[in-house]
Formats: structure tokens, sequence, C-alpha cells
């Protein structure tokens, strides 16, 4: 097992399973109950999934970023007989989670250990319905996971009328995400964010979904599931997400920046 690198068993849920990178938690899974999502940031992006077709329809997914497979997991409960692909470099992270947190009977996920832009650029044209990226190295996102050249890419092999949906974070002044969310909007005609108001303030360091799509996304049913989660969090789309975004510059892959780190005192994001 990889230093650091563990998974704990609740003992509150024997069947809930918390992934832990360095004392952090990375993924909460209930083996019982795969539609469970703890983590309020894959919550927002299960708002999507759910939203972004008909009821029970499969989907093709591909995950950028396999960590405990939660989100898989949900779209299989959800969306059965859905083909999904995630992409890993962490071996150790995988083999980990087959062992101790494997996937239902009768669920597959195809599994690919190699760098999350070598797979889109290596993808066919066309092959997937959404794609989510949440891919982190040391708690950070990767910059070449955000330019608007690896945008571009993702959105080639997306399906027209395809959607796509990332895990960001930042803090402060938002030198991170910003320019990201610039990017998205320079590829996608359609962007929308998901965040508790004081981490889009940059009064506290925390996760933004951001979605994105060549067609109008759901946005009333996405807010309406902001609206109403235990943790209420705003969606900023159209001519206010433009007026919150203000003259960044879209990332590319010369200026692109890695997120900053999280604060050393946080245990979970």
């Amino acid at each position: 097992m990889a230093e650091g690198l563990r998974i704990d068993r609740d003992p509150r849920r024997p069947s809930m399973m918390h992934l832990l990178a360095d004392g952090v938690v990375q993924a909460t899974i209930d083996l019982d109950d795969p539609s469970y999502l703890d983590a309020e940031y894959m919550q927002r992006i299960a708002y999507l999934v759910d939203a972004m077709a008909e009821p029970k329809r499969p989907l093709r997914v591909l995950h950028l970023g396999a960590g405990g497979l939660a989100l898989a997991r949900y779209a299989a409960a959800t969306r059965p007989g859905s083909y999904q692909q995630a992409v890993e470099t962490n071996e150790a992270l995988v083999a980990l989670v087959r062992a101790e947190a494997p996937l239902p009977r009768g669920v597959k996920v195809k599994i690919r250990h190699t760098d999350a832009r070598e797979a889109v650029e290596s993808a066919p044209e066309a092959s997937y319905e959404l794609i989510i990226t949440d891919v982190y190295a040391e708690a950070r996102v990767p910059a070449h996971v955000t330019s608007t050249e690896f945008l571009a890419a993702a959105r080639r092999v997306l399906r027209p009328g395809g959607h796509y949906a990332v895990n960001l974070c930042d803090g402060g002044q938002m030198r991170f995400l910003k320019p990201a969310l610039a990017a998205m909007g320079a590829v996608w005609p359609h962007v929308a964010v998901m965040a508790e108001p004081a981490v889009l303030r940059g009064r506290r360091f925390g996760n933004v979904v951001a979605v994105a799509a060549d067609v109008e996304l759901p946005v009333a049913a996405l807010r309406r599931r902001c609206a109403g989660a235990a943790f209420p969090c705003r969606l900023l789309e159209g001519a206010e997400l433009r007026d919150y975004i203000g003259g960044a510059v879209a990332a590319t892959d010369a200026t692109a920046i890695q997120s900053p780190p999280p604060p050393r005192s946080l245990r979970s994001f």
C-alpha cells in the first residue's frame, strides 16, 4: 500500500468506508447503498447526473480520477447499464479500493492507469455523454487539466449535447479558480458553477463544482437542488457568472497554474 493511503471502516456504520490519503478524507463509500454520497461536491456533480437525461437512462461516462469510485457507483445505481471508464494514475489506490471496497456485483467500470490528459487526447471523438474531472495530485488540481487546450480536447470527446463536470478548489483571491472558469467559458457556450457563498467570496477554502455543455444546462433543476441541500449553495451562470469571473484571462497551457494547497487544518474537502 502506498504510504499515507488507507481505508477506514466507520465504527457507527460498518458498511461505510472512508478513503484517506495522508490523513485527509478523499471519499466516503457506503457498500450497502452505492447511491449515497457524503461529500458535498460529489452531491453537486450528482445533481447534473440526475438532471442531464431522463431518469434511469444509461449514460456513457468518463471519470478522470477514480478515487473510491463513489460517483461511478452512484451512476451505476441510478442509471443501471451505464458504460463507465475511470482513469487513475495511482495503481495502489485502485488496488486498495478493489480489495477493501469492491464494486457491487454486476457493476463494471473499466479502469485505465494513465494521465487524465493523455486519456482525453487519445479517446475517440464523440465517445462519451459525460466527463467528470476530479483530478488531484498531493491535494492540488494540476494545471494541465484546466487549460483551454485540455478542455477543447474534452469537448471533442463528448457527444453533441454531452456534459462536462469538474471539481475545483480555491480560496482567497481566486487566482486559480477564475482563469479556470474563464477557460471553460472560452470552450463551451454554457457554463454554471455551484459552491457555497463563503467559498465563492474567497472567505473560506473549499470546493467549486463547474459544469458545461454545448446545449442549455438544466439550470432550474440544479438551482432547486442547490437551494434544497442540507448545506445550501449558490449557482452562478450567464451574466452573473461572467461578472464573477470579471477580467480573468482564460487559462492556457502557457499560463495555467495548479490550485493552492488546502489549509493544514482541513481534514476533508
